[in-house]
C-alpha cells in the first residue's frame, strides 16, 4: 500500500485506528474455544465488526508463532481475509544482518502478503534495508516505546542527544516517509513534540492507547501532521470489550468511540 492510499483511507473513513489483532487463545470467548481454528474464527468475527471503522490491522506474530504451523496458518488465513484496502501491519520486531533480514522481507511480504512489518534497527542499516527494497511496502522501525525498558537504553544520553533521537534522526535517511514509519509509544506523549520536530513528515505507529493508558487526546494534539501522519494501535481494550457471545458487538462499539474521537481531531487538522 502507498502513502497516498493510506491518507484516502484516513480521510474516508475518518479515522486512523489500527486494531491490533494480538489474539491469546486462553481470553477469547469460551463459546469459541472448542472450534478447529478458534484463532481465526475469534480474528474473522472482529474484523467484520470493524473493518469500516479502522485503516490498519496489527497482527503481534508472536501469539500466533506460539502455536506452531497451525497459529502461522491461522496468521495467513487472517491477514489474507483482511481487505485489500486496509494497512496491514505483521507485528514481528524482526532485524539481523542482511542476508537473514531480506529472508525475513520474503517471509511477510512475499509469503505473506502483509503491507508492512516492525523491525528493530539495533542491527544497523544492512539489518533494515531490505525492508525497503519492496514497493508499497513498509518497515516501521522501533524509536520509542512504550514499556518500562525504554530508559534502559532509549532515553539514555549519547553525547548531546538520547539514544533514540539518534534513532529517529539516523533510520530517517534511509528510507523515505513513503516506506518508513516509526514506533512510538502512546505513554511517551510528552516527547511527541520533539518526535515530530526530528521526523516532520513520517508516519508514527502509536501502540500503548486504551489498556495501557496512553492519551488519544494528547497525541493526537502533538503529533498529528499535514496527512495525519499517525496509526494509533489499541489491541485488548478493543477485542477483549467482552468475554461472551457478544464479544464482536462489545468491539465494534470500543473501536467507533475510538473513531469518533478521531474524526473530531481530523477535523480540526482540515479546518
Amino acid at each position: 500500500m502507498t502513502r497516498q492510499q493510506l491518507v484516502e483511507q484516513i480521510k474516508k473513513k475518518k479515522s486512523y485506528l489500527c486494531v491490533g489483532l494480538d489474539t491469546d487463545i486462553t481470553k477469547i470467548p469460551a463459546h469459541l474455544q472448542s472450534h478447529p481454528d478458534a484463532i481465526f474464527e475469534f480474528n474473522k468475527a472482529i474484523i467484520d465488526a470493524t473493518k469500516d471503522l479502522c485503516v490498519s490491522y496489527k497482527i503481534n506474530t508472536a501469539f500466533y508463532e506460539a502455536h506452531g504451523l497451525k497459529g502461522w496458518e491461522a496468521m495467513q488465513k487472517t491477514v489474507e481475509y483482511i481487505p485489500q484496502e486496509i494497512f496491514t501491519i505483521a507485528d514481528a520486531k524482526r532485524g539481523d544482518i542482511g542476508n537473514t533480514s531480506t529472508q525475513y522481507a520474503k517471509a511477510f511480504f512475499e509469503a505473506l502478503p502483509f503491507d508492512s512489518i516492525t523491525v528493530a534497527p539495533y542491527m544497523g542499516e544492512d539489518s533494515v534495508a531490505p525492508f525497503l527494497e519492496y514497493n508499497g511496502k513498509w518497515a516501521i522501525v522501533l524509536g520509542l516505546t512504550s514499556n518500562k525498558g525504554a530508559s534502559d537504553f532509549e532515553l539514555q544520553k549519547t553525547g548531546e542527544a538520547y539514544l533514540y533521537e539518534k534513532v529517529l534522526s539516523t533510520v530517517s535517511k534511509w528510507g523515505s516517509p513513503e516506506n518508513l514509519m516509526f514506533v512510538i509509544g502512546a505513554t511517551q506523549a510528552e516527547e511527541f513534540t520533539n518526535i515530530r520536530k526530528i521526523t516532520p513528515d513520517h508516519f508514527y505507529l502509536v501502540p500503548g492507547v486504551g489498556a495501557q493508558g496512553g492519551s488519544l487526546k494528547d497525541i493526537s494534539e502533538k503529533a498529528m501532521n499535514k496527512d495525519c501522519g499517525l496509526l494509533v494501535n489499541a489491541s485488548r481494550a478493543i477485542i477483549y470489550a467482552s468475554g461472551k457471545e457478544d464479544f464482536a458487538d462489545a468491539a465494534r462499539k470500543v473501536a467507533q468511540e475510538y473513531q469518533q474521537e478521531m474524526a473530531v481531531y481530523l477535523d480540526r487538522l482540515n479546518n
